[in-house]
């Protein structure tokens, strides 16, 4: 599996694969306990793991391999079979949403989505756990595994295509807590706020935060001197629309602090890096 992690299109494939068929003789092989669970940390090769690693041949299929002749099918065979293996795998689920996604199968995909989504975001797990009772509630929080910083911006990505704004908005409100030097979760806050104020009766109460989220993102963008110009352009775009431009309202004194730290802490940090090459 590792090797297939570190190379690319068919060679990672059938390392993959390789690495499948190994796990799953050894997932078989393992004792089985009648009339009780197995515990995870007994077993050499549990269910999750063998639902990652089809997670990881599925994704080869929808970037590397995606223009292959049958890719599609393949993909959706292959996260079918993560979720045979683990069917509230919170990746797996996902794998699932963008795939439907991309077939522009949206509801079908919203509903796995959100799905995955239950399995790790603190207040869905609330409002599905309010009859097991608080102790129940915060005992399987405890052991909730949060996703990967990216694979949440890619969840909060699909849920605004889903216009599910409000669980899109919460789970980008967090990475920014986690992280305020990441543009893109800036610009995805400004962009969700902009089409949250296209409802009737919501431009009041969207538009000024999607215009502060929006010169937020742009002013990070020139301090950290990013190269997605594709992204600063659509900032513009919907900055000039919402007459929010550089030229409208100076930044408020915690805004500037803010700013300012980003990019204190960021050169910071490339001083220490640069210490480290030099070492």
């Amino acid at each position: 599996m590792y090797l297939g992690q570190i190379h690319c299109k068919e060679e990672a494939l059938q390392y993959f694969s390789k690495g499948l068929e190994v796990m799953i003789s050894a997932y078989q092989s393992q004792p089985q306990v009648s009339g009780a669970a197995r515990y995870p940390d007994e077993m050499e090769v549990t269910a999750k793991d063998i639902a990652t690693a089809f997670c990881s041949v599925a994704e080869i299929y929808l970037t590397d391999l995606c223009m292959v002749e049958g890719a599609g099918d393949k993909c959706k065979e292959t996260i079918l079979k993560a979720l045979e293996y683990e069917p509230t795998n919170a990746e797996a689920l996902q794998l699932m949403a963008s795939y439907l996604f991309s077939m522009e199968q949206i509801q079908e995909g919203k509903v796995y989505l959100l799905k995955s989504v239950e399995q790790w975001l603190p207040s869905i797990h609330k409002e599905a756990g309010d009859s097991l009772g608080q102790d129940a509630l915060n005992a399987e929080l405890s052991e909730t595994v949060l996703p990967a910083y990216e694979s949440r911006i890619t969840t909060a990505k699909l849920l605004i295509e889903a216009e599910e704004y409000e669980v899109a908005s919460e789970i980008l409100e967090v990475l920014l807590e986690e992280d305020d030097e990441v543009i893109q979760v800036w610009y995805l806050l400004g962009w969700v706020c902009y089409l949250q104020a296209k409802a009737p009766d919501e431009e009041d109460t969207f538009k000024d935060s999607a215009k502060t989220y929006l010169r937020k993102a742009k002013k990070l963008y020139n301090k950290l001197k990013c190269d997605d110009s594709q992204l600063l352009e659509h900032v513009e775009q919907i900055l000039s629309e919402l007459g929010g431009g550089d030229e409208e309202l100076e930044d408020s004194d915690a805004e500037k602090d803010i700013l300012e730290n980003v990019e204190d802490d960021f050169i910071q940090s490339s001083e220490d890096e640069d210490e480290a090459m030099e070492c």
